[in-house]
């Protein structure tokens, strides 16, 4: 997230009363977790690191069984971290990992450009404010886009992609023309 909104992340380390030097500490260690030879891969890294998912709940995706697991964050009480796992017929894959809108919690009100904001929803959020809202594929992993159109402040509609990390929207951007400009 640091790549798109330094700023908001600098914010975040200081809400959690944390310093430059612990987040960097924080980042290594994850980083030799996830590469190392005996850290558990898919879902279970991330019990392994998050611990029980608060909760765990049966979805389907088309003909698949699934279930999402998530957790409570600190930073953001009306979201989860939700890991996506696939059927355990098909070795229960990870199909996903990204923040949601807590159940609990209510969406936040989408009507115009103006109100998307960084960090001020989720995917389904905007999906759900700005149907048909196009999903595409992200420009990293854990990264996610969305083409959809919406009225700016004076009602008129503009084309937009909407970037996200983890889940979390980082900035809206003019949809690109069909020559790439």
């Amino acid at each position: 997230m640091a790549d798109f909104r330094p700023e908001l992340v600098e914010d975040a380390v200081r809400r959690l009363g944390e310093s430059r030097a612990a987040m960097r500490e924080a980042n290594k260690r994850w980083q030799a977790m996830v590469r190392s030879s005996g850290f558990p891969t898919g879902a279970r890294r991330y019990a392994a690191v998050l611990g029980v998912p608060e909760a765990v709940v049966a979805r389907r995706i088309g003909d698949l069984a699934c279930s999402a697991r998530q957790w409570p964050l600190p930073l953001w009480p009306g979201l989860r971290f939700e890991v996506l796992v696939g059927p355990a017929e098909a070795g229960a894959p990870l199909l996903n990992a990204w923040l949601v809108r807590a159940p609990d919690a209510p969406a936040p009100v989408l009507r115009t450009l103006a109100d998307l904001t960084p960090w001020s929803c989720v995917v389904a959020d905007l999906g759900a404010a700005f149907p048909p809202a196009v999903p595409r594929e992200g420009s990293a992993p854990n990264r996610f886009r969305l083409d959809f159109t919406a009225p700016d402040d004076e009602g008129r509609p503009r084309a937009c992609t909407a970037d996200f990390t983890w889940g979390l929207l980082q900035e809206v951007r003019p949809a690109e023309g069909p020559d790439g400009a």
